[in-house]
């Protein structure tokens, strides 16, 4: 009779053996390839700001979002007063490790709203140079 556990044995030994199969034939098969062209790109001749002026609008969305997100009320999942709320709940309930951990992280929250709201600021920069120079080719 077929047993379903000696199944999955045999999958997983003959998966094993491919794996080790490939790496001891991979290392060979790669010492001889010539870098990637991601390796020996040119060095960029522009600032790329066709680019920038192209992803600008998308780019201030995605801010503008998270920046909602972050500083939701304690029922928004993601923001800052969630994390200290379960900061406060670690805390009263004695769990010192988690408390810890949870306040570096309500520290980095505090810190990406400061980050994400300079960026608002620049990108506000950045949209009317856009308007002003034809979308960065002129």
């Amino acid at each position: 009779m077929n047993n379903p556990i000696s199944n999955h044995r045999r999958i997983a030994a003959a998966a094993l053996a491919a794996a080790a199969v490939l790496t001891v034939t991979a290392p060979s098969a790669f010492a001889d390839s010539t870098p990637s062209k991601a390796a020996t790109a040119p060095a960029p001749t522009t600032d790329g700001a066709k680019g920038i002026c192209k992803r600008a609008p998308k780019a201030d969305q995605r801010i503008e979002r998270a920046l909602k997100r972050l500083d939701g009320g304690a029922t928004t999942v993601g923001s800052v007063a969630r994390m200290q709320q379960r900061e406060d709940n670690a805390k009263k309930e004695g769990h010192t490790a988690i408390a810890t951990l949870l306040d570096h992280k309500v520290a980095y929250r505090k810190g990406l709203v400061t980050t994400l709201q300079q960026r608002q600021k620049d990108l506000k920069d950045v949209t009317a140079w856009c308007r002003a120079n034809n979308n960065g080719t002129k």
